[in-house]
């Protein structure tokens, strides 16, 4: 897995961090489109003292639940983060005031687009908004595993699980002490490839058929 997000990082030409302990932190949004489940995921890696990479994968979610589809904080929609790399967005501070994980400090942009039955839409017609909307990295309960995302996520990044966060934020204040306290979020969504992926094929087909179509034309009017 190493090889290939480092393989989307460049082909994007996102930045990718090779200094000791400085983190690289990578989001999957995966192809599923049922909201409230944790089916994500938050990739993070750096290298060691020793040059040698480390990779920890964690069960996330990058959507919001389905407590917030249903409730709107906003009048436009829930957020969505919108892939892309955000560079020194974020840092270590307080959710809610509470306590620490990962906080928005500079502008990203979410898409406000949801289904309120839960099913995310395929193609990509909400609203894109810029702004600071609280868009933070954080955990949903105190201890153990969390099945349902519910109210956990209003549209941030959520670890499913607490035991996974608490390494997550002791790697962060890691980086922090060597690096300053900003970090860089990326964010890649599988989803959005398919759907490119199904509109490529249908484009093609739609092309091919109306060749087809031509020269049946052409030959009958021969």
């Amino acid at each position: 897995m190493l090889n290939k997000t480092i393989n989307i990082l460049r082909s994007k030409g996102y930045k990718l961090y090779d200094r000791p302990y400085e983190l690289n932190i990578v989001a999957y949004r995966s192809r599923f489109v049922r909201s409230n489940r944790f089916d994500d995921e938050i990739h993070v890696f750096y290298k060691n003292e020793l040059g040698k990479w480390i990779y920890h994968i964690f069960p996330a979610t990058t959507d919001p639940g389905q407590y917030w589809l249903d409730n709107p904080m906003d009048p436009q929609g829930t957020s969505f983060l919108k892939k892309g790399q955000y560079q020194d967005a974020y840092e270590i501070g307080y959710h809610r005031g509470i306590y620490e994980a990962l906080v928005q400090t500079k502008e990203v942009t979410v898409i406000r687009d949801y289904d309120r039955k839960g099913l995310f839409k395929w193609f990509e017609s909400g609203i894109e908004d810029t702004g600071t909307f609280g868009i933070n990295i954080h955990r949903a309960r105190k201890t153990g595993n969390t099945k349902s995302v519910d109210h956990f996520s209003a549209g941030c990044l959520v670890f499913a699980n607490a035991e996974d966060f608490e390494l997550f934020m002791k790697l962060a204040r890691s980086h922090q002490q060597r690096y300053g306290n900003r970090f860089t979020v990326t964010l890649v969504d599988f989803r959005d490839e398919r759907r490119r992926i199904f509109q490529k094929v249908a484009w093609t087909s739609l092309i091919a058929s109306s060749v087809l179509l031509f020269l049946a034309a052409y030959q009958n009017q021969t």
